[in-house]
């Protein structure tokens, strides 16, 4: 270039050796000012937080479906159990009015009823056959049931007189050595049946006494009292 000398400028690099090694400095040049700007940026900014997410890496929040909760189904109706007692007459009244209280309306049958009191008698089964033959005989048979069930009828018992009778000190005394069980007694129950349903779309209700004996067994041949059997309705001993 002419009069460069004279600013202090050296003429221009010819050789091509020499403008390769030039660029290649340039380049080493920008890519040094570019780590230092990074170092720099770091020193500014500091150390990222640890404990503070990082708002593309968050996790979005979690939502938990709500528990299914499966329906409940109720309950199927079962005749309440007859109460557990030692004492005969306590028992006795126990039975006497899971005997009498049935409801047509409640779905169950007589067997329901009669299975309740099989639950609480001879637990050697000698006198089931027969017990069976009793409750069945103090119970609506099956077709009177359904019968029955059309006029929503329902019964219980009302209890007034509970007592061991006279007649059965003179049965004990004839029986032979071992042929009642330790225990064994006797209790007559006299009451009044009550009956409910509807007629006709109008409400019915009727009374009427009755009185049966319970022959039980406790204390000492079991810690609670059985039923063994029962008299026929309204035939007691007395």
């Amino acid at each position: 270039m002419p009069g460069a000398h004279l600013l202090g400028m050296s003429p221009a690099p010819t050789n091509p050796r020499n403008r390769r090694r030039l660029v290649a400095l340039i380049a080493a040049g920008v890519v040094l000012l570019l780590l230092t700007g990074v170092g720099v940026y770091g020193l500014l900014t500091g150390p990222r937080n640890s404990t503070t997410p990082d708002p593309d890496s968050e996790p979005g929040p979690v939502t938990t479906a709500p528990p299914t909760v499966a329906p409940s189904t109720p309950l199927p109706p079962r005749v309440p159990a007859v109460p557990r007692s030692a004492d005969p007459e306590t028992f006795a009244q126990g039975v006497a009015s899971t005997l009498f209280a049935w409801d047509t309306a409640s779905g169950l049958w007589p067997l329901d009823f009669t299975s309740t009191i099989l639950a609480v008698g001879d637990p050697s089964g000698d006198e089931q056959a027969g017990l069976a033959s009793d409750v069945a005989a103090y119970l609506p048979t099956r077709d009177a049931w359904i019968e029955l069930r059309q006029y929503a009828t329902r019964q219980h018992l009302t209890i007034n007189t509970t007592y061991v009778p006279d007649a059965w000190s003179e049965a004990v005394a004839q029986a032979q050595p071992g042929q009642l069980a330790a225990g064994t007694s006797a209790v007559t129950i006299e009451g009044t049946r009550h009956r409910a349903g509807v007629w006709n779309g109008q409400p019915v209700i009727s009374e009427h006494p009755v009185a049966f004996t319970l022959f039980i067994v406790c204390a000492p041949a079991y810690p609670t009292c059985h039923l063994l059997r029962l008299s026929q309705l309204d035939n007691p001993l007395r």
